[in-house]
């Protein structure tokens, strides 16, 4: 092994134009050896920002007398040599020396990339989660971002990661190394030594070194057999025996005999005996099951029952990954440890999930064409090998660049077909042999939409239907019919058929040469015009879109970091500066137009040909065409749709972030659609989720049903509300601030820093704070990350970057006093039991946005939106975030809801939360000096503050206004 400099720098910021330089740390390794250690500060030219502070531990104290790098360089450069740089992310650091005119030349080696190849499945490849994933020994000082301890941990992990090469199959390692080398990537070097190292390993050890693969290599995915038989339906089904099934609860049924202490929760058996009702009479059944009612298992028990008593499929559409994965690594494996039978369940993904083998080999033959697409190609070929599903999901796509090559690759083209493909080497056709045989087949909301929008030519047949996360529907079933364009689609669409050298036009003329010459001439002037057709697009496409984006001008507030969004309603159309965009878009239209008749008489013309001559992958070929065809016709038709013929059962809208402008489509109505082809075309449909019903509407008493009803056209629908078996009247309080101003006036930042100031100081953290605008949420991160980093309380806040998982887990640290903000992907779906996690601040209420095109539109259908359309929204969305607090029996905390300009009794009756049933105490004591309100409204008297208790009226640890409680439903 050679000589490695491992390099790692601590910085004030990322942009190294604007940032410094605040620690230096290189480690000289040799022959897997630590052969020199190198560390030391350096003088940043400004002063360190606390963020960078609270994650390094760098003070300015400790730069104050440190050298400036100016007098570092001769030895950094000394030690850097002629070496091989290593980092974690190593153009990071190399660009910082090279933007302080250290000019480098070293060729580099990046941990980051060779992890996500040899690593395909470990999702996340962040420095210390990678030390984690692979057990490697952590520094002694346990000093994460300082940069010696970094460089030891990248050391390791290099070495590791060179022990996983050498556990790869050598035909693998040859590809990985050849293709690398000839787009110039720079890891290419690293396989090409391990394969060295391998054939050596291989020679002295008396074995024959396997031969390296040539360009034509074999398939590399080899699903196991799939053995059992495709479901047959019983033509008049049995009925499921409801008491048997029931016992299985019981003190010494089958789930107490397979789990230790398993206790039954009544609300769970009551849901198991309403799904098998609706099995048995061919009902639909609304169904909100509170949390911990353990709503999995009180759906999947009965479908499992009938799915294997009468050979119906049961499908079970979820929302999200987090509950798919649930459902499929923890509640089915428990169900059939259960079960006295076999059953079988399966998860089913959209076709853009699944490699498509085909062509993926096809890109083995040629090669990747840059060094951007040879870290997924490497990845790929590391990964199809251990796969046995070939879905997308295992593996992460880093960036834009990966993700749009998955594209090319996935079982989303037309060409990825039972004809084209081996059905025994198709990942997508074998996950449909899977669903075939499965009894319970668990899909997303999209895909159930796109199966139901394709007349079930997706999923296998079924007639029962589970749907989990249903208050998701109806965004689903929107999002499912919505459309979007853009200038850079537009510009992909029409390039991948013109491209020189990779276009589907020089495939066409290089795979049809042998053929006569006036029939080249003919083809030829096909391809000519579509060339001709394509230059002019791309011009249009160029005035089109400035057309459009001077039209907007008078619609939006300049240059924004955030999406803003302009409805084209009839009002906008009316504009005088329309008629320029509708004539920019004829301009544009009638280039697209030629290009998709030209390519549909290429298509004609190949078919032709095809009888005469044997052209190779001559179904490849046409195939192409026809996606070709397929995406430019949809693409012109839909802005056809958006600019000049628009339809009255549609929303139309542009959109504009930073530089970029797109086109948008979406459903006014869904209702129709759900009730058409799910209520009326399944025998038995089952909607649940923890937030179904909304407040009481005007004359009656209770929380109802009638909201989502009326959305989702669920008029027939049996109706079942099961509590939870939390007792939130012990372990949980309602804080109603109502002192707060208007989010418009004056100190209406200041306060909610404040106050979440406070409640983090008083609670040592382990608090969640939910808001409804992201730039709101960044501006009051920036103004409480200081005061509580010098409180020793760490903030976390979704604009930090950093996907939900890495944030949450951060915060589930039990050694670290933390607060972390987020907005609307936290408001449902993450969970944080016990101690980490005690307080939950609402800091409004969840309405949507008024200027949203989609709820705008939909609010102009309503006589009374506010309280018909808005409120209902803003409960169920309430609802979820309040549900974050309460994860299991034994946790205890607060739920802080900050309404601005509200009283209580203007809560009972407007607020989305449902009222409380006794007025609070009017002349309260005092707060205790250590009472949480007194510190959440950062004074010893809370007189204007009101807690509401889940259930009863009793006092808390004091007996302030800010901890009686009153009755209370949610």
């Amino acid at each position: 092994m050679s000589t490695y400099a491992i390099l790692d720098l601590e910085t004030t910021g990322l942009d190294p134009r604007t940032s410094s330089i605040i620690e230096i740390g290189i480690l000289l390794l040799q022959d897997g050896e630590v052969v020199e250690e190198y560390s030391t500060f350096v003088r940043p030219h400004t002063a360190i920002p606390p963020e960078i502070t609270d994650i390094t531990g760098i003070t300015d104290a400790m730069v104050a007398d440190a050298p400036s790098l100016f007098k570092l360089r001769a030895q950094v450069r000394r030690l850097l040599a002629d070496h091989v740089i290593i980092g974690h992310n190593v153009s990071f650091d190399v660009g910082f020396l090279q933007q302080e005119e250290m000019a480098l030349h070293n060729r580099t080696i990046d941990t980051v990339t060779l992890a996500s190849v040899l690593l395909p499945n470990a999702g996340r490849y962040g420095l210390e989660y990678l030390a984690n994933y692979l057990n490697l020994p952590l520094p002694e000082h346990g000093q994460s971002h300082r940069a010696l301890d970094d460089c030891l941990l990248t050391a390791e992990l290099f070495l590791a990661l060179h022990e996983q090469a050498a556990k790869l199959d050598v035909a693998i390692l040859s590809e990985i190394a050849e293709a690398g080398l000839r787009v110039g990537w720079g890891e290419a070097r690293f396989f090409e030594e391990a394969l060295k190292t391998a054939v050596r390993e291989a020679y002295s050890g008396g074995k024959k070194a396997p031969a390296k693969a040539g360009r034509h290599q074999k398939e590399l995915f080899k699903p196991p057999a799939i053995e059992a038989k495709t479901l047959t339906p019983k033509e008049k089904p049995d009925q499921i025996p409801s008491e048997e099934i029931l016992g299985m609860f019981g003190p010494k049924g089958n789930f107490a005999r397979t789990f230790t202490g398993f206790e039954a929760r009544a609300e769970q058996v009551d849901m198991v005996s309403a799904v098998i009702q609706a099995f048995n009479e061919g009902k639909h059944l609304l169904i909100e099951a509170g949390t911990g009612t353990g709503k999995s298992v009180g759906y999947l028990l009965p479908a499992a029952f009938w799915a294997v008593l009468n050979g119906r499929r049961v499908v079970v559409s979820t929302n999200t990954i987090n509950l798919q994965d649930q459902l499929v690594q923890k509640d089915i494996p428990e169900l059939q440890r259960v079960l006295p039978f076999e059953f079988r369940a399966t998860v089913r993904k959209g076709r853009s999930n699944y490699v498509c083998t085909r062509l993926f080999q096809q890109l083995r033959h040629k090669g990747p064409q840059s060094a951007e697409e040879m870290a997924l190609y490497g990845r790929m070929l590391v990964w199809l090998p251990q796969t046995i599903t070939g879905d997308k999901g295992e593996i992460t796509l880093r960036n834009l660049d990966e993700r749009l090559m998955w594209d090319k690759l996935s079982a989303d083209n037309d060409i990825c077909t039972s004809e084209l493909c081996a059905e025994n080497r198709c990942p997508r056709h074998i996950a449909q042999r899977r669903a075939d045989t499965s009894h319970v087949v668990i899909v997303n909301h999209a895909l159930l939409l796109s199966d139901l929008a394709n007349e079930n030519h997706i999923l296998p047949p079924f007639q029962d239907l589970i749907v989990d996360e249903a208050h998701h529907l109806e965004l689903a079933v929107t999002s499912g019919l919505s459309f979007e364009a853009d200038k850079r689609v537009l510009e992909r669409t029409v390039q991948d058929v013109v491209r020189p050298n990779a276009g589907l036009l020089d495939q066409m003329t290089g795979k049809t040469n042998m053929i006569a010459p006036d029939q080249r001439a003919a083809l030829n002037g096909l391809v000519n015009k579509v060339q001709e057709a394509a230059s002019l697009a791309m011009v249009r496409l160029d005035e089109f879109f400035a057309t459009l984006h001077y039209f907007l001008q008078d619609y939006v507030r300049g240059r924004s970091n955030f999406a803003q969004q302009v409805r084209l309603t009839a009002a906008e159309r009316a504009q005088p500066n329309f008629d320029e965009v509708t004539l920019g878009w004829d301009n544009l239209n009638k280039p697209l137009y030629n290009m998709v008749k030209s390519l549909k008489s290429i298509a004609e013309v190949v078919v032709e040909l095809a009888e005469s001559y044997e052209i190779d992958d001559v179904e490849l070929l046409i195939q192409s065409v026809t996606t070709a065809l397929r995406g430019l016709e949809e693409t012109r038709t839909n802005i056809e749709n958006i600019i000049a013929d628009p339809k009255p059962d549609f929303i139309y809208w542009a959109e504009i972030m930073k530089d970029k402008l797109s086109l948008h489509a979406a459903p006014l109505h869904v209702g129709p659609l759900v009730e058409e082809y799910i209520f009326h075309a399944k025998e038995t449909v089952v909607l649940t989720s923890a937030t179904l019903r909304t407040a009481p509407a005007f004359g009656e008493t209770e929380p109802s049903f009638s909201y989502i009803r009326q959305r989702l056209h669920a008029h027939d629908a049996y109706e079942l509300a099961l509590g939870s078996p939390f007792d939130y009247k012990a372990n949980a309080l309602l804080y109603l601030a109502t002192d707060m101003p208007e989010p418009n006036q004056p100190g209406y930042d200041r306060y909610v820093a404040q106050a979440l100031i406070d409640c983090a100081v008083t609670m040592s953290g382990r608090t969640l704070a939910l808001f409804t605008s992201y730039q709101h949420m960044r501006e009051i991160t920036q103004q409480i990350r200081e005061p509580l980093r010098r409180a020793g309380i760490t903030v976390l806040a979704q604009s930090d970057g950093g996907s939900r998982q890495q944030i949450t887990d951060q915060f589930r640290d039990p050694n670290s006093k933390t607060i972390l903000l987020g907005t609307k992907s936290f408001w449902e779906g993450v969970d944080i039991p016990g101690d980490n996690l005690q307080v939950v601040v609402l800091v409004k209420i969840p309405f949507d946005v008024p200027s949203d095109p989609v709820f705008a539109a939909r609010s102009e259908t309503f006589d009374n939106s506010f309280f018909e359309y808005s409120i209902p929204e803003a409960v169920l969305r309430w609802r979820q975030g309040f549900g974050r607090l309460i994860r299991r029996k034994s946790d205890e905390g607060w739920c802080s809801c900050w309404i601005s300009g509200c009283s209580p009794n203007a809560t009972a009756k407007h607020s989305p939360m449902p009222s409380p049933n006794a007025p609070p105490s009017a002349n309260p004591p005092p707060a205790s000096p250590n009472c949480w309100c007194a510190g959440l409204s950062g004074r010893s008297d809370s007189s204007s503050s009101l807690v509401l208790c889940h259930l009863e009226l009793r006092p808390f640890p004091c007996r302030c206004k800010g901890c009686l409680t009153t009755t209370r439903r949610f």
